[in-house]
């Protein structure tokens, strides 16, 4: 008998209340905050940030409530990004259950299973690369309150040349008949300064504009759904750190009907929250089709 999985949260307490209550009425107020700012218009698929809900729990927030006005799903698809180590190939959480503040969200075992066959090896089954990586546990908590008995397939998405790919592969998965599907994708944009490595303009208003525009070339791959540009883009202009999650989201959504992506927010951490000139920021934007 196989033993049953749960991943526990391991950035609750720092990106995200870990306490039940706090961590509830946090949702409800950047969700309540967000609705009145977003379209109703059957969107069933969303880019979001994964920093500390601090910084870009405002901006998640409209993702979700464009999504929840659409319906509720019967399982969300969500591609992360990849920050641990040694996780060359997409990485899929098959079974068992994550756990968050909010209670435990089942992963959805036949979509899982059904993605792993079509992809023939594209994607592989591993658990274990999921075990710190925060870009989809920092999503959970919204999905939990937003869709208690939904569930969810998580899957971590390198920034390679086969990511548009493996989006198609799970669109192939979700087609008409599997229920209704959401897809979401997780990654931040450019980060820019000195504490990362990246500060090719300096620092101060002038260096915030230039990686607003580079983030904005990238925007624009995603809202014209150009999948197959996203990380070549990415990874030369050093414009976001989910590449891979966001051609893989863009290329799914694509094949299942969605022809435009419409932007709802793009900002920066410096922006949320200004201390002096811009010297260390990071992007983040919402977008959903």
């Amino acid at each position: 008998m196989q033993r049953e999985l749960k991943r526990e949260p391991v950035v609750a307490g720092m990106f995200y209340p870990a306490d039940p209550a706090r961590c509830a009425a946090e949702v409800a107020r950047l969700l309540e905050e967000a609705r009145g700012t977003v379209p109703r218009d059957g969107f069933f698929a969303g880019l979001v940030p994964h920093a500390g809900w601090t910084y870009s729990g405002a901006v998640a927030a409209k993702t979700f409530a464009a999504l929840a006005a659409t319906g509720t799903p019967d399982t969300l698809v969500i591609f992360g990004a990849v920050h641990t180590y040694g996780v060359g190939r997409p990485a899929l959480y098959a079974r068992g259950s994550w756990a968050t503040p909010l209670g435990a969200l089942a992963v959805d075992e036949a979509l899982a299973a059904e993605i792993l066959r079509l992809a023939q090896g594209q994607i592989v089954d591993n658990p274990r690369a999921h075990s710190q990586e925060h870009s989809i546990e920092v999503q959970l908590p919204f999905v939990k309150y937003l869709f208690p008995d939904a569930r969810i397939v998580p899957l971590m998405v390198p920034p390679t040349d086969d990511a548009a790919a493996v989006g198609q592969s799970v669109a192939t998965a979700v087609q008409p008949g599997k229920g209704r599907i959401f897809l979401l994708g997780s990654s931040d944009l450019t980060h820019y300064g000195p504490r990362y490595g990246f500060a090719p303009r300096g620092t101060g208003p002038a260096a915030l504009a230039w990686a607003k525009e580079s983030d904005r070339r990238l925007l624009d791959d995603v809202i014209q759904m150009r999948s197959e540009e996203i990380v070549r883009r990415a990874t030369r202009d050093r414009s976001a750190c989910g590449a891979g999650a966001i051609a893989a989201t863009v290329a799914a959504a694509r094949l299942l009907g969605a022809t435009r992506g419409v932007l709802l927010e793009h900002t920066s951490s410096h922006e949320v929250y200004p201390a002096g000139a811009p010297t260390d920021f990071v992007g983040y934007a919402a977008v959903v089709f």
